[in-house]
């Protein structure tokens, strides 16, 4: 593969994302690749971004980890790993790579994002993650733990979990029935991709006229996102039921 070059333009959204960081790269083809998504990869003949991402997955587990432990010194083991998968899971990551804005700088196929890429969730999490695997290689574990306080800084519960936490499907059908005396309505709508990476849309229904969309790795994930984005329309959150 030829070595990549960038326009002045796409610099400039290096250095932007950069400043959002706070995190200056040393080799800015960690960051590029970073933001590169197999379908451009395969239209471009170069290096995507999966490696970094399943680097980055372990750094940002390792780091929270650590994080649940000092932070929490009274959380039992069952509640430090339930925050955990909350801190670490796709709907934060998404809400970490939209609150960069990361979607408008991945380098993505066509087709891609024609099928609306660069709002989808499960996409932009995997990218936030490559971009803390491209922090740890170009600046070692100290600028990758320091990357990732910055960007969990304000976004720690006040307390943890000692309880078993009700799952985002299970408080909507709650909250529902308090609210509008009805049950919410999951409607699978498609599916698309290769049969070992597929996403699933489903569309959720509420009894007073509005609908939400999400996606998922299957249908469960795609309902229970669904779910997490009507409790937030709702004024529900997990912060207002502490």
């Amino acid at each position: 593969m030829q070595k990549r070059t960038f326009s002045p333009d796409t610099l400039r959204r290096f250095a932007e994302l950069e400043e959002k960081l706070q995190y200056r790269f040393k080799d800015v083809g960690l960051l590029a690749t970073a933001l590169t998504h197999s379908s451009w990869a395969n239209e471009h003949n170069t290096p995507h971004n999966e490696r970094l991402e399943f680097l980055g997955d372990a750094v940002l587990e390792v780091n929270v980890s650590l994080e649940i432990y000092h932070r929490f010194p009274q959380e039992r083991e069952g509640g430090m790993t339930r925050l955990r998968s909350r801190m670490v899971s796709e709907g934060k990551l998404a809400e970490l790579a939209l609150a960069l804005d990361l979607g408008t700088m991945l380098f993505m196929g066509r087709g891609e994002e024609a099928q609306g890429g660069r709002l989808r969730h499960s996409l932009i999490a995997d990218a936030m993650e490559a971009v803390l695997g491209a922090v740890y290689l170009d600046g070692g574990s100290e600028a990758a733990a320091a990357l990732i306080r910055r960007l969990y800084k304000d976004r720690w519960p006040e307390a943890g979990t000692s309880r078993k936490a009700k799952d985002h499907k299970t408080r909507l059908q709650e909250a529902t029935q308090a609210m509008l005396h009805s049950l919410p309505v999951y409607v699978p709508l498609s599916s698309s991709g290769p049969e070992h990476a597929k996403i699933f849309c489903v569309q959720l229904e509420l009894s007073d006229g509005r609908s939400f969309t999400a996606e998922g790795p299957s249908l469960k994930r795609a309902e229970q996102e669904a779910a997490r984005i009507a409790l937030l329309a709702l004024g529900i959150d997990e912060q207002s039921e502490k």
